[in-house]
């Protein structure tokens, strides 16, 4: 049996007609930048969220730099933020000219530490951006608490986390300022690179309006040195199909995910740690991430069997060499290292069936528990 990590066919399949539609309409009309389909999009993820306002662009790096940029951060400040991350989280910070200050993440959950960010705080601090990982919340609200009184902006990067909720209160729209992903394998996933920008702001929604249009608030006038990042046309068109079908999507991940839970947890014994919920927080289950002894051998012995897993992510930002000028080497952040060489992503999409999570599970107890041993075995 072969088992892919994610399925887009799958999903494809389920909004192929309504996608056909919706593009053939495009190209009918040459509306293939700034179509109405885009605004469309914008103001139906803003009401799917709750924020109040949402900003198309062009991918989720991109989405980042607007946001921070929207939110005030200037070439030479400070921004903190997790060394457990997609690098594109420090990237967005490097390409202002500003400064990534990393921190270390929690055991539990591999999400931003604040008693780490409450150490780092200081005057040259212009932003702070907790990461909502593999789908479910940062603690957005303790970090808010901690930089309230400095008027610091949290700004989420939240995108793993579309449907994703904290204490009733929707990912994207916990800070002053939000960026997400539409990468295809995302829970709301784009037919290619897409992103956006949310805020309950609107003053900082239309600077990153300005921003993302080469800073130009009317045509030929540019008031400030933006960039070229749309969100298009038929991107939107994509979006709006999956959109349509999220919440469903999103309850199909959270199945699979107890699923895991009941097939995997006879394996703890033999080393494995499932994924915990923070208190007050509702998972969408972007990732599916265990951790596990001699991880390479374990995601080696899975590739061998057809099943296919993925490592989110195997270098902290501190150690990739793109930032080895921070000068921060092992040792620095011992929960987001140890992490990295323990963690395994399972297979895991709104298609998942009941035969390929046992076969997953089946498989994992053959490699943590060699035959004969006994223990743990499913």
């Amino acid at each position: 049996m072969s088992i892919p990590f994610v399925d887009l066919e799958a999903q494809h399949a389920e909004i192929a007609d309504e996608v056909r539609t919706g593009v053939e309409d495009v190209f009918a009309r040459t509306a293939f930048v700034a179509g109405a389909e885009v605004s469309l999009f914008e103001q139906e993820y803003a009401a799917y969220l709750g924020a109040g306002h949402c900003v198309g662009v062009a991918n989720g790096t991109d989405a980042l730099e607007l946001a921070l940029r929207g939110a005030g951060v200037r070439a030479g400040g400070e921004v903190i933020l997790p060394a457990n991350t997609f690098i594109a989280t420090a990237e967005a910070v490097s390409r202002i000219g500003a400064v990534p200050v990393l921190v270390d993440v929690d055991e539990e959950h591999l999400l931003i530490d604040p008693t780490r960010v409450e150490e780092k705080l200081g005057a040259r601090t212009q932003a702070v951006v907790p990461v909502h990982l593999f789908g479910q919340a940062a603690p957005v609200d303790q970090v808010q608490a901690l930089c309230a009184d400095a008027g610091i902006p949290v700004v989420e990067d939240a995108a793993q986390s579309q449907g994703a909720r904290r204490h009733g209160m929707a990912a994207g729209t916990l800070g002053q300022a939000a960026a997400t992903s539409f990468y295809p394998g995302k829970n709301l996933g784009a037919a290619g690179d897409a992103g956006a920008v949310t805020t309950p702001d609107e003053a900082l929604a239309a600077r990153v309006r300005v921003l993302a249009a080469h800073g130009s608030p009317t045509r030929y006038r540019h008031d400030v040195i933006g960039m070229n990042s749309r969100l298009d046309t038929i991107q939107a068109v994509y979006l709006r199909a999956k959109l349509a079908r999220l919440e469903k999507w999103n309850q199909l991940r959270r199945d699979a995910a107890d699923r895991y839970a009941a097939l995997l947890a006879g394996l703890e014994p033999a080393g494995l740690r499932l994924p915990r919920v923070a208190p007050g927080n509702e998972h969408v289950w972007h990732l599916y991430v265990v951790r596990v002894p001699e991880r390479d051998r374990v995601l080696s012995g899975l590739a061998e069997r057809g099943i296919g897993a993925g490592i989110h992510y195997p270098t902290p930002v501190h150690l990739t060499p793109a930032y080895a000028g921070l000068g921060q080497g092992p040792g620095t952040f011992p929960v987001a290292e140890r992490a990295a060489g323990q963690i395994l992503s399972l297979p895991m999409h709104p298609h998942l069936t009941v035969g390929q999570q046992e076969a997953v599970a089946q498989a994992l107890a053959e490699l943590l528990v060699p035959e004969g041993t006994g223990d743990g075995r499913q």
